[in-house]
Formats: C-alpha cells, sequence, structure tokens
C-alpha cells in the first residue's frame, strides 16, 4: 500500500511537457554563446524608490520587480507573485536589475509561488519577504518553503481555490515541468487567477502555448493578462515557453483586456537577443490591431488599473 502511494505521488502532474532533448539541440553552445558573454555584460537597470499610491474602491496596483516577479495590491492588500531579487541563478547572471530594494516593499499580506524553478522560487528572497502571512504554491512544492518564516503553507491541484478576505485565489494549468532537480518531476506547476471586488489579474507563470488558455478564459473572467513573451529559443529545444506570436494567440483566447508582458530581459535563459521579444510581440499586435491592449511596465514603476 505504501509503495502505491508513492509510486502515484510520483506520476508527473497533467500537461508535463516532454522532457526529451528536440532536435537539433547539440547544434549550438549555450555555454560559449549565452552564459560566458552574459558575465561580461554590466546589469542594466535602476532600483527605484516606488511611491505606492492610495487606491480607490476597485483599483489595482501592479508594480513590476522584473522577470516573473509581480507586486498585486488592492485597497486593502499586498500579494507577491514569484519574488525573485536574486543575482544569480547558479551561473546565469541577472541582467537587469530588480525594480526596487525588497525593503522597499509594502507590508506583504499573501505570497504566490507558480512552481519550482530557480528563476520562480528563490529561498533566500523568500525568507526575506516571511512575515507570518501565509503562501499558495502548487501541489508538492510546499516542502521548499516549509521554515522560511511564512504562517501557512497552502498547496493548491489545477482549479482548486484560496481565498483569504476578499480575495479568491485559483490555481491554474499551465504547459510546463515543476522539477526542481532532475529527479523530482512530480511538482506541481500553474499560474495563478486572482480575483478582488470584481477586478480580475492572471499571472501565467511559465507555460509553452497549449489549448488550455481558452479553457481558462472560458472558466473564470481575465482583465489583465500577466504573460511570459521570453526564454523560447531553448538550448535544449524543447517546448516549454511561448514566443510572443503565442503569448498574444493565448491572451486572445483569454479573452482578457490588457496584456502585461513579462519573462524577457532579465536573466537571458535562451539564445533569442535579449531586445528581440518585445519587437516581436509589438509587432504582432500591430499587424493584428491590438497593440493599444499591450502595457509593458518598467520596473519598479506601480501602475494603476
Amino acid at each position: 500500500m505504501v509503495r502505491h502511494l508513492l509510486k502515484a505521488r510520483k506520476k508527473p502532474p497533467d500537461h508535463h511537457v516532454d522532457m526529451k532533448l528536440g532536435a537539433g539541440w547539440h547544434k549550438r553552445n549555450f555555454l560559449a554563446e549565452v552564459v560566458i558573454p552574459s558575465l561580461f555584460t554590466k546589469r542594466q537597470g535602476l532600483k527605484l524608490k516606488p511611491v505606492f499610491p492610495k487606491l480607490a474602491a476597485g483599483e489595482v496596483c501592479i508594480t513590476w520587480i522584473g522577470h516573473a516577479s509581480f507586486l498585486i495590491q488592492t485597497p486593502k492588500q499586498s500579494i507577491l507573485i514569484d519574488p525573485n531579487w536574486a543575482k544569480w541563478l547558479k551561473v546565469i547572471k541577472r541582467i537587469r536589475q530588480p525594480g526596487m530594494e525588497i525593503h522597499d516593499l509594502p507590508a506583504i499580506d499573501l505570497v504566490l509561488v507558480t512552481h519550482a524553478h530557480f528563476d520562480h522560487l528563490d529561498r533566500k528572497t523568500l525568507r526575506a519577504v516571511a512575515s507570518d502571512q501565509p503562501i499558495v504554491v502548487p501541489e508538492h512544492v510546499g516542502g521548499l518553503v516549509h521554515g522560511l518564516g511564512f504562517r501557512h503553507v497552502q498547496e493548491l491541484k489545477c482549479w482548486e481555490t484560496f481565498e483569504q478576505g476578499s480575495l479568491k485565489i485559483t490555481l491554474t494549468p499551465a504547459r510546463h515541468w515543476g522539477a526542481r532537480v532532475l529527479h523530482d518531476n512530480h511538482r506541481g506547476f500553474g499560474g495563478f487567477h486572482i480575483e478582488y471586488g470584481g477586478r480580475s489579474v492572471f499571472h501565467c507563470g511559465d507555460s509553452a502555448y497549449f489549448e488550455g488558455f481558452k479553457e481558462i478564459g472560458e472558466r473564470l473572467p481575465v482583465e489583465i493578462a500577466l504573460l511570459p513573451i521570453g526564454a523560447y529559443d531553448a538550448p535544449t529545444k524543447r517546448d516549454v515557453h511561448m514566443n510572443p506570436e503565442q503569448s498574444l494567440k493565448a491572451f486572445v483566447e483569454l479573452n482578457a483586456k490588457t496584456m502585461v508582458p513579462m519573462h524577457f530581459g532579465t536573466f537571458r535563459l535562451s539564445y533569442e537577443p535579449l531586445h528581440e521579444p518585445p519587437r516581436r510581440l509589438m509587432g504582432h499586435a500591430s499587424a493584428l490591431h491590438l497593440a493599444d491592449r499591450i502595457c509593458f511596465l518598467k520596473e519598479g514603476e506601480p501602475r494603476v488599473f
């Protein structure tokens, strides 16, 4: 019985990507073409001292920290998603500074982490922001954040919800994988849908394009969609992230009103040039007459929606 339960626990979640290396992965050298040149690249960007606005009823404020890290504020609560102030991901250098110092954050009421990858779950950052508040993670990720200072660790399966006051958090599906190290591919992953007072923000997490975006849009109201547009020319040649055109397709299928691009320009995780994702996105959005619905945020500058 115990052996059966352990075997079931190790089963990869739904929408887990194929972990086999893609065709042609060996034809380029990620270390020589990306990692080593990045070591000699000076970090760009400034750490601002943000002035967070006083929000009226019905307003939402979004501050991009960089990469997939966001601060979401309502008139009553402050939520951090995938907070990461790390300067390095092992040998991968951070190319752009976080938008603010970690001590300039407001009091954080809730932390959300989409999956266990090092660029999304940074234990040092989580320990620094933990202040006896809850943290919400996908199933089988809780063990990585216990003991960091959170009052409660809530694991969710896809479509399960967590409520705190007037906030409703739903874990949504994604097409990705959640392993922290090679042997633990049973860990969950996904995105977060945040509802508050008739407003909604959707953080995609990491995902390749898949038909699940249409289902998310049908099941949940999506007003503001935080969608990844970078890291699509992966050194493994696996289909694990969306390119800008696919992100825009996901945006349309989500039936969202505003798209906030993320997951580009901070860490160089793949072969495409750092400047390429936003240019490709806006070129395609202009062709589809959607450019006025794309909202690029500057790291560390709060934006009220």
